[in-house]
């Protein structure tokens, strides 16, 4: 009988590689993140976005979900930035574990590719960061979080 779930395994000689079709990017409600709320149509429908939209969306959406709290979720989604508050870490070492996790974060989608080029702010206990992600089409956008270290 034929193996109903084949493995494919990659060799040195034959990478696995994977192909931007592979992957739907499909659409998303278009959310205003200052305003709270979802963007609107004049005709009052919300209004959505596709394809590299779509997915800059999902990042937004996935860096500001706590990970494991809401069981809606899966537990690959959502970051886990609550856990470096009262650690008393050097700001290096703050800015190290917000681009670890935010990179942890973002790469649990296939649509992903990289994500780099952070820059952080500072303000008291609140630090600001952006950060550059690349999906598997080679387009690349910003996202934006912020993390406070303190109680």
């Amino acid at each position: 009988m034929a193996n109903l779930f084949p493995e494919a395994e990659a060799t040195a000689d034959e990478p696995v590689t994977i192909r931007e079709d592979q992957f739907a990017f499909g659409r998303s409600p278009k959310f205003d993140y200052l305003a709270g709320d979802f963007v609107r149509t004049p005709t009052g429908r919300m209004a959505e976005v596709e394809g590299t939209d779509a997915w800059l969306e999902w990042c937004a959406k996935a860096l500001l979900t706590e990970r494991y709290k809401y069981l809606v979720y899966s537990r690959d989604y959502g970051q886990e930035f609550e856990g470096l508050i009262g650690l008393n870490l050097s700001r290096e070492a703050v800015q190290s574990e917000i681009a670890r996790i935010t990179t942890e974060t973002l790469l649990a989608d296939p649509r992903t590719a990289a994500v780099g080029h952070f820059t952080f702010e500072w303000e008291k206990e609140r630090v600001t960061f952006a950060c550059e992600v690349k999906n598997v089409r080679e387009e690349t956008g910003t996202v934006q979080g912020s993390v406070v270290t303190t109680r």
